[in-house]
């Protein structure tokens, strides 16, 4: 990871009257009519907790011939949103045009989708035009799962004083069958936020279920990993939105979403602390243990790695590594060890010692 820049970010509560967490972000996907909107809008500004109604009236879509959103007339229709539920209202921009009329037509937030981001140019030209605004920018994940492309963005914007800053995980694109529309990959999120630990972030439980279904269960996954809201997408009529159908939800259900929800403290009665530290201390002299184990694999790794140089064998072994894998995992899976927990872990550790090797091979050459 690259060294993070200071970043000047003002906390949610700085800019959002009467700020209770979590912040809930609701509305439709597109903009579909003023019908649609309004509709949604009144049902969304009957529950407590959403504050800002989202829509997408500039819709990026990957082939030409599908609903790209209504355009410019949506902003009317998020004016009229505004004047009647007094919601404060957000849209996605990607370019200088958006931006120019979105703030002509009042909108309160601006976010950044998950295309844009990851284009260092489109972001910069993002950031020159928001070069003195004050407005909450919103800043989603890239596609690919990039956390300095996502720290970049907010970088730029930050170097051009927007303080307002806000980053929204809503997945990470895929090549495997997963219940997922976006794979959450919430390492990436929390890696974020040690990073960057004044940053709010929210999920956007929509985009990474893709089913209206997973919204609570990621909801709540986002809500016990201490995430500051929620963008979720709601539609008067889910089942007939021009966009996204599948992931939508009725304000009611919403309503009942939200109302499941267990909002969890920080910290617990001194003999929870007390007995947490215990726990804690524990994990800590295994980590040491473990980083030790670990040491010594790879002395030994090391060793393989001259002996097979001295008599001329390849390094990658395939008939070992098949192995190896299927040993560790059953050992690991009987003492309850999530398989593809056991995967990963022995296959970045079978990666690590062929470089080592690799490396090892090279140097005597030279």
């Amino acid at each position: 990871m690259d060294t993070i820049k200071s970043l000047n970010i003002l906390p949610i509560d700085a800019w959002l009257s009467m700020f209770s967490p979590p912040l809930v972000i609701a509305g439709p996907c597109s903009a579909e009519s003023e019908r649609q909107m309004i509709n949604t809008a009144r049902g969304l500004a009957e529950i407590e907790q959403v504050r800002i109604f989202r829509a997408g009236i500039w819709k990026p879509r990957t082939r030409p011939d599908v609903f790209e959103g209504v355009g410019s007339k949506g902003l009317d229709w998020l004016r009229k949103v505004k004047m009647e539920t007094r919601l404060l209202t957000a849209v996605e921009v990607a370019k200088k045009e958006h931006i120019e009329e979105a703030l002509r037509s009042d909108v309160d937030v601006l976010w950044i989708g998950a295309r844009t981001v990851i284009n260092p140019f489109s972001i910069q030209e993002i950031s020159d035009v928001l070069k003195g605004v004050d407005i909450p920018v919103m800043v989603k994940n890239p596609v690919a799962p990039d956390l300095n492309a996502w720290i970049g963005a907010l970088e730029r914007l930050n170097e051009a004083g927007i303080k307002k800053l806000v980053a929204i995980h809503r997945g990470f694109y895929h090549f495997e069958n997963s219940i997922y529309r976006n794979i959450p990959m919430w390492e990436i999120p929390i890696e974020l936020k040690r990073l960057i630990p004044h940053l709010p972030l929210i999920c956007d439980p929509s985009h990474i279920g893709g089913k209206r279904e997973l919204i609570f269960d990621i909801a709540h996954k986002a809500m016990d990993l201490k995430m500051d809201g929620l963008m979720i997408e709601s539609h008067f009529d889910p089942d007939k939105a021009r966009t996204d159908a599948l992931q939508q939800i009725l304000p009611a259900d919403l309503k009942v979403v939200l109302s499941k929800l267990v909002i969890k403290q920080q910290k617990g009665e001194p003999e929870f602390e007390s007995r947490l530290e215990e726990f804690r201390a524990e994990i800590d002299r295994l980590d040491d243990e473990l980083i030790r184990i670990l040491s010594k694999r790879m002395d030994i790794v090391r060793e393989i790695g001259k002996f097979k140089e001295q008599y001329k064998v390849t390094v990658l072994q395939l008939d070992r590594w098949s192995k190896l894998v299927s040993d560790r995992v059953k050992k690991g899976v009987r003492l309850g060890i999530s398989r593809d927990f056991l995967i990963k872990l022995f296959t970045r550790i079978h990666q690590e010692s062929i470089d080592i090797q690799t490396d090892s091979s090279k140097n005597n050459k030279l």
